[in-house]
């Protein structure tokens, strides 16, 4: 995450352990720290060769690998600015300001700190779910109270969601450095009182999904996981997608059609999006 003195990302400093009790790391040029299986990633804004040795020492562990890449080059070479879904204009810290101009005052802002966790916004399935949101909010105001957001990332859809009149919003994750971000994201929004951001491992403990919306934005294998489970089907609508089109036969054969309505297909580049309706569901 953005802490003083630094107030964007240009060079990341990666470093892969091959263990996770590396103890705490205290460096005001460390953006987080990612845990990934039994592996700790830390990501600094400068070289820390000395810091790294020094870990090492003390934690017994070992580096599996280091890089040194450009912010734009973890962001799959996109340049992370200003974008709007309108109503909503997603702004950056480091652009921050835009969302003062004459041009935006009637846009609603959204404030974000993407750091190096998915959904910044560019990606086309985060686009894709968060313009989704913005149609059936603007299309039946007030039809949607609660939500779940499964895999929430930097908290994006949930803040959409929160700015655009949705009350009550579990945002969760697997991922605690997802969640320390998100968290810090629904305060810059001041949505704390519309989104609680939860650590849960999805593969083994699915939340409550008796909401008005669920959007799970996951990848195949989850999805497949949550499909078979009948407690994921407790929602009057779902906004799925993290698919292609070469996984979607095996996807709509999961689907328990019985009890839902394929409402919508979207499209981006090469990824697809389902907006589906729970019939058994008043």
């Amino acid at each position: 995450m953005l802490k003083p003195p630094h107030t964007h990302y240009d060079q990341l400093y990666v470093y892969n352990f091959d263990k996770i009790d590396i103890g705490q790391i205290d460096d005001p040029d460390l953006i987080g720290t990612w845990i990934e299986d039994d592996t700790a990633i830390l990501f600094f804004h400068k070289e820390k060769q000395e810091l790294i040795e020094k870990i090492c020492s003390q934690s017994g562990a070992k580096i599996l690998y280091e890089a040194n890449l450009n912010y734009q080059d973890w962001e799959a070479g996109l340049d992370i600015t200003t974008f709007s879904v309108p109503p909503l204009i997603v702004a950056p810290l480091w652009e921050e300001e835009l969302l003062t101009k004459k041009e935006h005052e009637k846009s609603i802002p959204i404030r974000l700190d993407p750091s190096v966790i998915f959904g910044s916004g560019f990606h086309p399935t985060t686009r894709l779910c968060l313009q989704t949101i913005t149609d059936i909010m603007g299309s039946d105001p007030g039809s949607i109270k609660t939500m779940a957001d499964l895999g929430t990332g930097t908290g994006l859809l949930s803040l959409g969601a929160a700015k655009l009149g949705v009350h009550k919003i579990h945002a969760y994750d697997n991922n605690p450095f997802a969640c320390s971000v998100a968290k810090k994201n629904v305060a810059l929004n001041s949505c704390e009182n519309h989104i609680t951001v939860m650590e849960t491992d999805l593969r083994s403990a699915l939340p409550d999904t008796h909401v008005d919306l669920l959007v799970a934005n996951l990848y195949k294998g989850l999805l497949l996981d949550f499909f078979e489970n009948p407690t994921f089907w407790n929602a009057k609508y779902y906004i799925i997608s993290g698919f292609i089109p070469s996984m979607e036969e095996e996807l709509l054969a999961a689907l328990p059609m019985d009890q839902l309505k394929l409402l919508e297909r979207r499209k981006s580049d090469t990824w697809r999006l389902w907006l589906l309706a729970n019939s058994s569901v008043e």
